[in-house]
């Protein structure tokens, strides 16, 4: 489930945004600029998705039941999905088609310090939501580049919103340039330009999300770091002998299913197979409280009881 601090992330993007494309659709009616159309498009798409992704944060709290056995976590991945396609669609592909027609029917601007204006005021905001998102990966992943641990997140409430963030700073520039050349240096073309700029801009960031996002909804591995503390944990028993197996799924942003297939010492039967499995369990238990759900696999031995041998699947509260 995502932490408060995601959900602190989306809900500063969603106000941020709406305030801006309010702002940004009023400057384009104003001012006739195509650029600051698209840039207004891009906000209204962008408050849209933080709706879905709260939507889906919601829905993926909801506890396990007899129809989803490990938890509804899978679902914010969904509705990520869904915000990436609604980002190339209705942001990238209605951007690039506005330019087209601003560069095929070109129109002079008028007042286009309007414009200048509303585009350092949405920085400013844009800016503000980034460096709020910022610091929440920060906080997760402090040794890593911004866009390893983009790509390394399992939280999409949190890498979306950077994504979507640095696309609309970098999108409110390339508007910025569109401006100046078609109301300050005569060529009015450039308005449309910076339209086609965005819109690919927007179709990128788009395919980042939906690689994310698609890795995530189709069963996608716990982090090495996970995979390596839990290695670790188990590794420093000494009555673990082997590990042989371990294999991971990450079932929401903060859970995590762990298998691992061990060997433990040979003279451990009965109570004390019992002791050191349950010893396990509480050690991943503490140094890993993400992995909700903890299965051992032990192997049989010759001439023993294979139940003498099996540590029961249990799931972790």
């Amino acid at each position: 489930m995502a932490s408060s601090g995601s959900k602190l992330v989306v809900y500063a993007a969603l106000a941020g945004n709406l305030a801006i494309a309010v702002t940004k659709l009023a400057a384009a009616f104003y001012t006739g600029s195509g650029a600051m159309f698209t840039e207004a498009v891009h906000s209204f798409v962008d408050t849209g998705n933080q709706g879905l992704l709260l939507y889906g944060m919601r829905r993926a709290a909801r506890p396990a039941d007899d129809s989803h056995n490990f938890g509804h976590g899978l679902e914010l991945y969904f509705w990520s999905f869904v915000v990436a396609l609604l980002i190339f669609t209705l942001g990238g592909a209605y951007a690039v088609y506005e330019g087209v027609e601003k560069l095929r029917h070109p129109e002079a601007m008028t007042a286009p310090w309007v414009n200048v204006g509303v585009i350092v005021l949405s920085g400013v905001f844009e800016g503000l939501s980034f460096r709020t998102a910022r610091r929440e990966m920060r906080a997760r992943f402090a040794r890593e580049s911004l866009w390893t641990a983009v790509t390394r997140s399992k939280d999409p409430s949190t890498f979306a919103i950077i994504l979507e963030d640095g696309a609309a700073l970098i999108g409110l520039g390339l508007a910025l340039l569109g401006v100046v050349a078609s109301g300050f240096l005569g060529w009015p073309h450039g308005d449309g330009a910076a339209s086609v700029a965005i819109g690919l801009l927007l179709i990128a960031t788009a395919g980042v999300l939906f690689r994310e996002t698609r890795s995530l909804l189709t069963g996608e591995s716990a982090s090495p770091r996970v995979i390596d503390q839990a290695r670790a944990i188990l590794s420093a028993d000494p009555r673990v002998v082997r590990i042989e197996r371990m294999r991971s799924l990450q079932l929401g942003p903060g859970t995590v299913l762990l298998a691992v297939s061990l060997d433990l010492a040979p003279d451990l039967t009965g109570d004390g197979l019992r002791r050191a499995t349950a010893d396990l369990r509480a050690a991943i238990r503490h140094g890993l409280p993400g992995v909700a759900h903890l299965y051992f696999q032990l192997p049989v031995r010759e001439h023993e009881d294979p139940r003498a041998r099996s540590a029961p699947p249990v799931k972790k509260s």
